[in-house]
């Protein structure tokens, strides 16, 4: 028996209604191997891969594919946003104060959302959005030192 073949990006681009187009591969590609990064970082990323993309171009796209549910989209406080293609799964981030940096963080207590609201309002809630605070080991160690 064989492992069922993941789908290509563009078959996912299709799944998601969206036109493949070689600027969206790349974008696509580049979030996935990135790392929680900006739109300049991704912007960069798309041209070493296809050449000349404007910065328009790629805040189109990346819309898109936010919409679609492909990539999503972070913004800690004071930061420009992020993305990043771990998708679906509702898990929260941790962020350095210092560099900046972000890391993932998977659910703290049972599936989506992960956290229960003390008073939901009546509300139907299906996400939490959680960012820890604090200094990532290069940094408190740079600190102490």
């Amino acid at each position: 028996m064989t492992a069922p073949k993941s789908p290509t990006i563009a078959e996912e681009l299709r799944g998601a209604g969206l036109r493949v187009t070689a600027a969206r591969v790349a974008l696509l590609e580049t979030v996935r191997d990135g790392d929680h990064l900006g739109v300049e970082a991704l912007a960069s990323g798309v041209r070493d891969r296809v050449g000349h993309i404007s910065l328009q171009a790629v805040y189109e796209a990346l819309h898109a594919l936010t919409a679609a549910g492909l990539v999503r989209r972070i913004e800690p406080a004071g930061s420009p946003a992020r993305f990043e293609g771990r998708v679906g799964d509702n898990h929260h981030h941790v962020v350095c104060r210092s560099c900046g940096v972000v890391a993932d963080v998977d659910c703290a207590v049972g599936e989506a959302p992960c956290l229960t609201a003390s008073n939901d309002h009546g509300f139907v809630i299906d996400e939490a959005e959680v960012i820890y605070w604090g200094l990532c080991p290069g940094c408190s160690t740079a600190i102490s030192s």
